[in-house]
């Protein structure tokens, strides 16, 4: 017998390096409004074309098409507008004061901005979230003050963690907001977790989790799918598909001859593969998967295909492995022009509210950032104890950090 051609391994490339144009050809586009919507009772087995297609509700003039177009009071749109021109107003003033050393590190979310804001007005104000990093547009849109969270940027003597996170790693329960793990893919296992014991308890909250398309080759995102799966689980599996996990394309986490809703399907999960830049499709499908779980039909993984505009933290340089105008040539376009061009032409919004809005906003973000100032800063000191790192973490204080704590004097 012949022993033929010797093995090899196929070892996924990017379609657009530095000084070439992407070739964005591979992101299975589908026109506004073509794609089904089935009732919210339908088999896992009965979305695959779901998770294979996009849906999208805009179209190219700004108009809401087809099935998915939801029906949505015009003052929530026009709140989700504003939340994410904040966002990005406060991802913009925090990345500023990241390079002036007031902290050490900061994560932005844009281009992202409709995926966060759009769900977390889609869900109830007590459901819980298990975000990453990149959606701190659901703090925004849920009015939580930006002074916390620049406090906990800048780990101040009003840090409402103490300093123990990272930067940009926030936790806020009445927000219904979990707290950020910078260890990829743990938030969906506690998701489905806490989903379970919401249902064991007989209550009506649901649980959404959020990972990046990278962390979808974490072992976490298989567990979490199996018991989401077998239990039907009340939750929400979102995968934000930006492109780019640090420095490694999609296609190298298992998005390159399938998508990453596909996966949901196969272990008999409800999956939708939704334009993320569209913050009506969002909220549509959002609405769909939450209805979906507050019946007891199960989970659904939704998978949000978008792009990370910006570096993946401040400790990185894109240009170095993508395009440097690669967002400008993103098909989806960008969510708040998106959305603006809708507004809009509703009669809803105008050029002149846009500006005016911005210069608030603006105004309002700089405000809050001049009084978590003045509670400190890593380029002005630290003013709290280091009695914190003691306190609060035990019922009572063990032994040897009891004599750690008397060799420090506090």
């Amino acid at each position: 017998m012949s022993k033929g051609e010797p093995l090899r391994l196929h070892v996924p490339e990017p379609t657009g390096r530095p000084g070439c144009v992407t070739d964005f050809s591979y992101l299975r586009l589908s026109p506004a409004g073509a794609v089904r919507r089935p009732e919210v009772d339908v088999t896992p087995m009965d979305t695959r074309d779901l998770a294979y297609s996009l849906i999208s509700v805009l179209d190219a003039e700004g108009n809401a098409v087809g099935p998915w177009a939801p029906q949505i009071d015009i003052e929530i749109v026009r709140k989700g507008m504003r939340a994410m021109m904040k966002t990005r107003i406060f991802d913009s003033r925090m990345l500023m004061a990241q390079r002036q050393k007031k902290m050490s590190f900061y994560m932005q979310s844009l281009g992202e901005e409709a995926i966060g804001t759009a769900q977390a007005l889609a869900l109830n104000v007590d459901d819980m979230c298990f975000p990453t990093y990149r959606q701190q547009s659901i703090l925004v849109v849920r009015d939580y003050p930006l002074v916390d969270m620049i406090c906990q940027l800048m780990s101040n003597e009003r840090d409402p963690l103490k300093g123990r996170q990272l930067p940009v790693m926030y936790s806020v329960k009445k927000a219904g907001f979990f707290s950020i793990s910078g260890n990829l893919a743990t938030q969906y296992i506690q998701a489905v977790g806490w989903g379970m014991a919401s249902a064991i308890k007989g209550d009506t909250k649901i649980a959404s989790a959020w990972i990046g398309d990278g962390a979808t080759a974490e072992a976490d995102f298989d567990t979490a799918l199996t018991f989401a799966h077998v239990y039907r689980a009340p939750v929400i599996l979102n995968v934000v598909n930006n492109q780019w996990a640090i420095s490694t394309f999609q296609a190298i986490a298992g998005g390159e001859d399938t998508t990453f809703a596909a996966r949901g399907v196969g272990c008999g999960i409800a999956s939708l593969r939704v334009d993320g830049n569209d913050f009506l499709a969002v909220y549509a499908a959002s609405c769909w998967a939450a209805e979906r779980a507050r019946r007891n039909l199960g989970p659904c993984l939704i998978e949000w295909v978008t792009y990370r505009a910006g570096p993946h933290s401040t400790s990185d340089d894109p240009s170095k492995y993508r395009p440097a105008d690669d967002w400008s040539h993103f098909p989806l376009g960008d969510p708040i022009a998106r959305l603006k061009q809708y507004l809009i032409k509703a009669g809803a919004w105008s050029e002149q509210e846009h500006e005016e809005t911005q210069k608030q906003l603006e105004a309002e973000v700089l405000t809050a950032q001049k009084e978590a100032e003045q509670y400190g800063t890593m380029a002005s000191g630290h003013t709290f104890s280091p009695a914190e790192m003691f306190d609060g973490i035990y019922k009572e204080l063990p032994e040897h950090l009891r004599v750690q704590r008397q060799q420090l004097g506090i």
